[in-house]
């Protein structure tokens, strides 16, 4: 599944990494105020190629990688999964 944000991030998608009970529970822990479980999501939704891919994407001008802007970005990812998915 192709997922492209709105600031231009792009990456393909297994569908089927939405399946994942550990994922669940990541998401239930940033859900619950653990900021750093993102991490965690971010991995087991991109794979390591594309989370360095869009660390990359939102590297600011000092280097660093915000963590809102990640946070931003995984959840137009999860949107368009979710709006790709009822097509």
């Amino acid at each position: 599944m192709q997922i492209t944000t709105k600031s231009g991030f792009s990456c393909d998608i297994d569908p089927d990494v939405l399946n994942n009970m550990e994922l669940v529970d990541d998401l239930a822990e940033v859900q619950a105020g653990n900021a750093l479980a993102i991490s965690r999501v971010c991995l087991k939704i991109l794979g390591k190629d594309n989370r360095a891919r869009l660390y990359d994407h939102v590297r600011n001008g000092a280097g660093r990688v915000p963590p809102d802007k990640v946070d931003a970005e995984l959840g137009e990812i999860l949107k368009g999964m979710g709006q790709q998915g009822k097509n």
